[in-house]
């Protein structure tokens, strides 16, 4: 199924949020639906499209998958109840880590997070408010990297030939299909959004599990969480449309007190992007990663190497996993 995409300087916001309101209203058909809320800037805007169109018949759920930024659950809640949108916390994090036990390859992680999701926790959600759709936020990016088969988007389904009712029991509404990120920001302003909403960093749906490279564990997540904590830091005053901390698997030799110390190995990637299609490194001052390293090295028990990544997209992607 292909999409006919809005460029972001095509768009109109207000007549788009219009024809979404009545969009979302006719597809409920009355009922209730439920908004899968991460707290990206994607999904932020479709809760609060569904908001507006459907008020207290919205049932809005932010899974805690464990694999979320430091305190990212708390945050958002609190961010929406400004918004009069109420917002409830389902704890799955153990459900998420059993599913990727042992798994090393980056398809079959995506994979096992996505069944987890749809399958699993939302499946429960649906049946038990009795909704019969699940509103999220997918993207036209998210659908030409999964038919470009460039990565399996976690939020792709119908446009390759998945069909949501039979595989989980329940329909699938995306409203912002038409869109990339610069268009959806322009939604977001018009819908009222805080600008912490519309204009933060984009971050995936797999969330860090696509940040670390080999299994996810708890103890890997919790690595990458503190290195994700000093990246996000330095560089939220930078322009840049992305930015990041990767574990990497093997670990490599390093000197710790005069002796050898095998450690692990983080990396670091800063992107400048409009949309996502295609993306170079931002060419940050020597003295701004010097101060990056220094904070990972000291900060992130063993680690012994921090790197920065060169490569663009293409053909590099702006995501590890």
């Amino acid at each position: 199924m292909k999409h006919r995409g809005i460029e972001a300087k095509d768009l109109k916001p207000k007549k788009f949020i219009d024809e979404k309101v009545r969009e979302i209203r006719e597809i409920a058909g009355g009922g209730i639906a439920i908004s899968a809320l991460s707290g990206g800037v994607d999904s932020s805007v479709v809760t609060a499209l569904a908001h507006r169109a459907l008020g207290r018949k919205l049932k809005t759920y932010l899974i805690d998958n464990g694999i979320m930024r430091e305190g990212e659950p708390r945050k958002v809640k609190a961010l929406f109840a400004e918004l009069g949108i109420p917002v409830t916390i389902v704890n799955a994090r153990q459900a998420f880590f059993d599913a990727m036990r042992g798994i090393t390859d980056p398809e079959l992680k995506r994979e096992a997070i996505t069944q987890t999701f749809y399958k699993k926790v939302f499946r429960e959600l649906v049946l038990k408010s009795k909704a019969t759709t699940l509103l999220q936020g997918t993207i036209l990016t998210d659908v030409e990297e999964t038919a470009a088969g460039i990565k399996r988007q976690h939020n792709v389904f119908e446009q390759i030939g998945i069909d949501p009712r039979k595989a989980f029991g329940y329909r699938i509404s995306e409203p912002l299909i038409e869109l990339r990120k610069d268009g959806v920001r322009k939604v977001g302003i018009a819908l009222g959004l805080q600008k912490s909403l519309f204009d933060r960093i984009p971050f995936p749906g797999p969330a860090l599990a696509a940040r670390v490279i080999g299994e996810v564990t708890p103890a890997k997540i919790a690595l990458v969480r503190r290195a994700t904590v000093i990246v996000e830091e330095e560089l939220q005053k930078t322009k840049a449309f992305q930015y990041m901390a990767i574990l990497h698997e093997d670990r490599v030799t390093g000197i710790r007190e005069g002796r050898r110390d095998f450690g692990l190995q983080i990396e670091v990637r800063c992107w400048d992007s409009v949309d996502a299609r295609t993306a170079s490194p931002t060419r940050l001052p020597w003295s701004k990663l010097e101060r990056i390293a220094s904070r990972i090295l000291e900060g992130v028990p063993g680690v012994v190497s921090v790197t920065y990544n060169l490569a663009t997209k293409p053909p590099s992607t702006i995501e590890a996993i």
